[in-house]
């Protein structure tokens, strides 16, 4: 009953430190969504502890307290994919933005040199 009531407290004051995070605006929604669904899935499993044995049942699973083993870390490699995911994305708008910053840096350059040649055209006219 110590570890039911262990892992309870240990969802409660996951999804309390989400929240808090959340609205210190130091954690975002889609990642804030991940983290308490974590939360959740600790709640319900201390609350209700046979959800184990039941789903390594039918599951096929002869030793049920493997199957929170293999969902943690399925839920773990995928989170790795996912954060690999965007890292991806945002190396190619980093990528894009930097080719994008080099191509105004050149206009700019441009105009300048076409004023200070304007500048001097005029002031050898005058």
């Amino acid at each position: 009953m110590t570890a039911q009531i262990t892992a309870a407290l240990l969802g409660l004051a996951l999804a309390g430190s989400i929240l808090y995070l959340v609205r210190r605006d130091h954690l975002h929604g889609p990642y804030a969504l991940w983290w308490l669904i974590v939360a959740a899935a600790t709640l319900v499993l201390g609350f209700v502890p046979r959800t184990i044995d039941w789903l390594a049942h039918l599951t096929g699973i002869g030793y049920p307290p493997v199957l929170p083993i293999i969902i943690g870390l399925s839920l773990i490699l995928l989170r790795l994919l996912q954060l690999d995911i965007e890292r991806s994305r945002q190396e190619r708008q980093i990528r894009r933005l930097n080719q994008k910053l080099a191509i105004l840096e050149e206009e700019l350059t441009t105009l300048r040199r076409a004023v200070t040649t304007r500048a001097d055209s005029a002031s050898r006219s005058d």
